[in-house]
């Protein structure tokens, strides 16, 4: 009796890009927030702030209200603006905060 299997992952739809290579330092790099709203991104975001501008001199901060929220009505105009705003902000990294 010949029986099925079923793999349950779908097929590859999307090919892996390589990431971006890591900066050496945040020294002096300009650093933008992005945030959903779900899960203490206020409280969350200034505790990291504090703790990079002690641990790399000249960090700057860009902060999630700049960007708007990546989660919601208006998450697929944020994203899709996202790489512009970044270049017009001199953004050097982000920091992505998300709930579950």
């Amino acid at each position: 009796m010949l029986e099925r299997v079923l793999w349950p992952r779908g097929r590859r739809t999307v090919t892996a890009r390589p990431v971006a290579p890591r900066l050496e330092t945040l020294a002096g790099k300009t650093i933008g927030q992005l945030w959903d709203d779900l899960f203490r991104g206020d409280e969350i975001f200034p505790m990291l702030e504090a703790a990079l501008a002690q641990r790399y001199p000249g960090v700057k901060f860009i902060d999630y209200r700049t960007f708007g929220s990546t989660h919601g009505a208006e998450e697929h105009e944020v994203l899709a603006n996202l790489p512009a705003r970044m270049r017009e902000l001199g953004v050097d990294a982000i920091i992505s905060g998300m709930a579950c």
